[in-house]
């Protein structure tokens, strides 16, 4: 279907902005079926979604035509059908991103901006399109690149009457009342067991003699002898417990630090102290917690780090850092972050005022390289450090810098490396430096710009 049923100029010069190589400036009659699969390359639609999408782009393009004939009584309908069809959901097809979100917005974006506040968020208003207008605009990721004084203004924090919680559909309903049931014993056929009397004994034995003459015929429902069943217990094979993984020795080796490269950042839409970087981590296609950059084609991860008025934006951009790859993913204020920039500020900080300065990893440094303390480097990483062996917790008083500007360990400030917990552990403990240095896995030094005996995390 062709972008005709949109409104053109809006949608296209969206398109054209945020999505040069799969949107060329040349496009003009596209069909919008087929441009989401490349300008989001990362996500594959299903038989059953492109048809979801091709039903929505029907309905926008009704919906439109009621926008331009002010047909109050199907607008209505319409808002109304696409605010609870959000109400449970983040994107139209749930939680992926289309194309045709980006043509909901640029229908509705004008009709939203002129919205009362009783409209967005009163006790009729349309709580769920708001959110999801608000979302779209800002999200990386859709990354549309939208001039700030071009969005929509919008302050999540302002709901005049907060919404019901969305209930399920009635086929999700009537499932979870039959699993109920099912589960409880109740509303199922009830198992009927044949010949069977009050004295469950008297029947398994009961017998008749058959018509002809011939061998007893059983009335009653026989149950296997005791011994039947211990037979059958016995032949059943033990199942061996498999012996429990060794643990890996305690060491700062078990943290995935890297060498990264910020592509962009940007301020945190929801968050003033926070800033949006997108890095390159030096991740393979596929990986969890990335997406595909559109700009550059490299597989990169969000990252949010409160750095907002302690580091200039101009700081962030292009410029390759150490992140912290293996920590467990968190929701900040609305976006994902799937890594932490390290940085050093004074031990004295405790208001964290700053200053505040970022590691740096050599010039020549490729994206992706380990980077590892001296004496610490055997071992590999953790894919996920688990938050309730705080691991990051226990390394990271170690973490400081030098008289000379050098990032480095100081294993002196880990009380656990002390303790004899194995013997791994302790031989590892005893072949390393009391502190040190920070170097990627090619030989180079990782330093700060002007902090002696920071704090880095």
């Amino acid at each position: 279907m062709a972008t005709a049923s949109a409104p053109m100029t809006s949608l296209l010069s969206l398109l054209y902005r945020s999505f040069p190589r799969a949107v060329p400036s040349t496009s003009i009659d596209l069909d919008l079926q087929k441009v989401s699969p490349q300008i989001f390359p990362s996500y594959v639609y299903s038989d059953v979604e492109q048809g979801e999408l091709e039903q929505w782009l029907v309905t926008i393009a009704t919906a439109t035509e009621s926008f331009a004939k002010e047909d109050s009584a199907a607008i209505s309908e319409f808002l109304t059908k696409l605010n609870k069809h959000l109400a449970s959901r983040t994107t139209l097809l749930g939680s992926k991103p289309s194309v045709v979100d980006i043509a909901v917005y640029a229908v509705l974006g004008p009709v939203v901006e002129k919205w009362s506040a009783d409209e967005r968020t009163g006790e009729n208003g349309y709580h769920h399109i708001v959110r999801y207008i608000d979302f779209v605009q800002n999200a990386p990721l859709f990354a549309l690149k939208i001039p700030s004084e071009e969005k929509i203004a919008i302050d999540v924090n302002d709901v005049k009457v907060v919404p019901k919680a969305a209930e399920p559909p009635k086929e999700e309903k009537g499932k979870q009342k039959k699993e109920k049931k099912k589960a409880t014993g109740q509303g199922g056929e009830k198992n009927l067991v044949v010949g069977r009397g009050k004295n469950v004994n008297e029947a398994e034995t009961a017998t008749t003699a058959a018509p002809d003459g011939g061998e007893p015929v059983a009335t009653g429902a026989v149950q296997p002898s005791a011994r039947e069943k211990k037979e059958k217990k016995a032949k059943q094979p033990k199942q061996q417990k498999q012996p429990a993984a060794p643990a890996a020795p305690l060491s700062p080796s078990l943290i995935d630090l890297r060498v990264g490269h910020i592509l962009r950042a940007v301020n945190h839409p929801n968050a003033d102290s926070l800033y949006v970087s997108t890095i390159n981590c030096g991740d393979a296609p596929g990986t969890d917690n990335t997406s595909v950059d559109e700009e550059t084609g490299l597989t990169v991860r969000t990252v949010c780090s409160g750095l907002n008025g302690l580091v200039p934006l101009e700081e962030m951009q292009g410029r390759k850092i150490v992140a912290v790859c293996n920590l467990k993913p968190v929701t900040m204020r609305g976006i994902k972050s799937a890594a932490m920039v390290l940085a050093a500020s004074p031990k004295s900080d405790d208001a964290h005022a700053g200053p505040v300065e970022l590691v740096t990893p050599p010039a020549d440094a490729q994206a992706g390289e380990r980077v590892t303390f001296e004496g610490w480097s055997t071992g590999e990483p953790e894919k996920v450090l688990n938050p309730k062996k705080k691991v990051w917790e226990t390394f990271q008083p170690g973490f400081t810098t030098t008289e000379g500007l050098e990032v480095a360990f100081d294993s002196s400030q880990v009380p656990q490396l002390a303790e004899k917990e194995g013997e791994a552990s302790t031989a590892a403990a005893a072949a390393a430096p009391a502190v040190g240095k920070l170097i990627t896995k090619s030989g180079g030094l990782c330093t700060v710009k002007s902090l002696k005996g920071a704090v880095v995390r």
